[in-house]
């Protein structure tokens, strides 16, 4: 046998049937449909209404979509990782949590906290764990519900995120298909910019930081829209340096959908095409650790077996990076 690579074999993805729109957030906060499509790109975004469910629901059904899809028996699963930002419980891991619930009962599980760069980073997580030759198959999903920890009379933040959930399945391959490269950063100066400022051991949860909006997420948005053009545009250029790759051998860039200004400065500096760009973000706004899968999960019919995709990200922390890989199937075939 060749060289073991780690490829994707099967997408899955579950999104909240409410839809939050512009027009509705007008009546809501001091905002309009047209200043937030024309700063963000987003029309609406989904919104899990029901408070007794957290994100391990959205992870779970992101993950029964990928086995009903690809035939997969959740027994022969080795790992979980779900990449969040808004687990269950501060304590309680998440992903043993899912793991258990779809029949993973052979799988160890944890989950990853890298922000929005959560579901990148796990991918190359999953790689190593594949790439080594004692897992066959790794599942990661990136899930998160958002609106748990947005205040919604902040204008600012509110208009940004939604609710979703995306999975992948990683299995190795003999082809040279998969994962061929990566370049991932972190930067902790940047956490004073997108952060949740109480609830962890540094401002414990008390009274007073309730009563202050201390647990809601907090954004600086023009220093982070800065840090974020700037170096996931870099990291991109990057990868495709470092791969001797250029425009035209780019089949698509699978780009964070945080702002659709961002994801347009990303393809300017790759020199891609609009139509080589995946882009959801007037559908599902920000939906953090679920935006990378998501984009799979809507174009899985247009990708192609050996097309080479860039994935970009960037998060708080602040956590960025790219990954080069190599598309493993036809997405338009049922057989992999």
């Amino acid at each position: 046998m060749g060289r073991i690579t780690a490829a994707i074999t099967a997408v899955g993805a579950y999104v909240p049937e409410f839809r939050l729109t512009n027009k509705m957030l007008e009546t809501m906060v001091d905002t309009t449909d047209e200043w937030i499509t024309t700063r963000t790109g987003i029309k609406e975004r989904r919104i899990l209404k029901d408070k007794d469910k957290g994100t391990s629901y959205l992870a779970i059904k992101a993950a029964e979509n990928l086995i009903s899809k690809s035939n997969l028996d959740p027994a022969e699963i080795d790992l979980v990782i779900v990449g969040t930002a808004t687990p269950d419980l501060p304590v309680a891991s998440t992903s043993a949590y899912v793991a258990s619930q779809i029949g993973a009962v052979n799988a160890f599980s944890f989950d990853m906290q890298a922000a929005c760069s959560n579901f990148l980073f796990g991918m190359s997580t999953a790689a190593r764990y594949i790439e080594s030759g004692k897992y066959k198959k790794v599942l990661l999903i990136g899930a998160d519900k958002m609106s748990s920890i947005l205040d919604y009379t902040e204008r600012t933040t509110c208009i940004i995120f939604g609710d979703g959930a995306g999975a992948v399945l990683f299995e190795a391959n003999y082809e040279g298909l998969g994962l061929q490269d990566e370049y991932l950063r972190s930067d902790g100066t940047g956490r004073e910019f997108l952060k949740i400022e109480a609830g962890g051991s540094l401002m414990p949860s008390s009274e007073e930081t309730v009563k202050n909006k201390k647990h809601y997420v907090y954004q600086d948005g023009k220093s982070v829209f800065k840090f974020a053009v700037s170096n996931m545009a870099d990291v991109a250029a990057k990868i495709m340096e470092r791969n001797n790759l250029t425009h035209d051998d780019i089949d698509w860039l699978i780009p964070h959908q945080a702002n659709k200004r961002i994801i347009d400065a990303t393809a300017n500096r790759m020199e891609l095409e609009p139509s080589k760009v995946m882009m959801n973000i007037e559908k599902y706004g920000n939906t953090t650790s679920a935006t990378l899968p998501l984009l799979l999960s809507d174009y899985e019919k247009k990708l192609k077996k050996g097309d080479n995709l860039v994935f970009a990200a960037f998060g708080g922390g602040f956590t960025w990076g790219s990954i080069y890989l190599k598309w493993a199937y036809n997405g338009n075939n049922e057989s992999k």
